[in-house]
């Protein structure tokens, strides 16, 4: 039998298979009272933060296109995506490798290079059909790099923590808290809980982003990622996929610049 469908105690349709392994083992596990409401702080501290934050630094006189602003546009959503999940199911459940599946096993790695290409492919399909109709687009953060006026070494920690930083604490907000989250609730309420978790922890994913016109690009993007926590019930695999999708935007930054 697969560890997948080993969840005997499983609390719910959806849950990390480290769950039912913690159980098994005789961990002495807490009920988890996290929710859809931690969900949405993490979204709001994700947007707020830098909102807050980088509003001081420019007020205070910084360029919009300086370094600090550029890395706390891509590091600041971080309070949000990462520190919000792990601190909530510490103090309110297990932390985030029981409850969130927040963890890493060998064959993750095979699961997080195919998913990571199949991002490639069917992301190039939906920006080549975007392309057709609203014409030529790109990435905001991607353009914001390439076209700011900033030391070397700012772009060079741009690009690691689009290919680190990125990957570990949006999986860890999007396919951890919130596919979890919305499993428990819809699996409570008789629906069928493993598709609408992968179809609204993607569509979160695409939408906070707040690119319209890539939205086709992200939410094909987030499927695949949320298909990939559903099939391997751990979060690892997504986060080696995203981190491997990433790298070839940070590849094409690098040339640029």
């Amino acid at each position: 039998m697969s560890e997948l469908n080993d969840l005997t105690g499983a609390p719910y349709p959806g849950a990390p298979v480290t769950y039912a392994q913690a159980r098994a083992a005789g961990v002495e596990l807490r009920p988890s009272r996290w929710g859809l409401a931690d969900v949405a702080i993490s979204l709001l501290l994700a947007l707020l933060v830098p909102v807050l934050v980088l509003g001081g630094v420019l007020a205070a006189g910084a360029p919009r296109d300086g370094a600090l602003v550029l890395l706390g546009s891509a590091v600041l959503p971080w309070v949000g995506f990462g520190v919000w999940p792990w601190v909530t199911t510490k103090l309110q459940g297990n932390g985030v490798r029981i409850d969130l599946g927040f963890t890493f096993r060998p064959i993750d790695l095979a699961w997080g290079i195919g998913g990571g290409i199949a991002c490639l492919v069917l992301g190039t399909v939906a920006a080549t059909i975007t392309r057709m109709i609203a014409g030529d687009f790109g990435s905001a953060a991607g353009d914001a790099v390439v076209n700011a006026d900033v030391p070397r070494w700012v772009v060079y920690a741009f690009c690691l923590a689009a290919l680190v930083g990125a990957p570990l604490c949006e999986e860890l907000a999007f396919r951890g808290l919130a596919f979890a989250a919305i499993a428990r609730w819809t699996s409570a309420r008789g629906l069928p809980a493993v598709p609408l978790a992968t179809i609204f922890s993607a569509l979160l994913f695409a939408l906070i982003h707040f690119e319209v016109v890539r939205i086709g690009v992200l939410l094909t993007i987030g499927l695949v990622l949320s298909l990939l926590r559903a099939r391997t019930g751990r979060v690892g695999a997504s986060v080696i996929a995203h981190a491997f999708n990433n790298a070839w935007g940070v590849i094409g930054i690098l040339l640029a610049t």
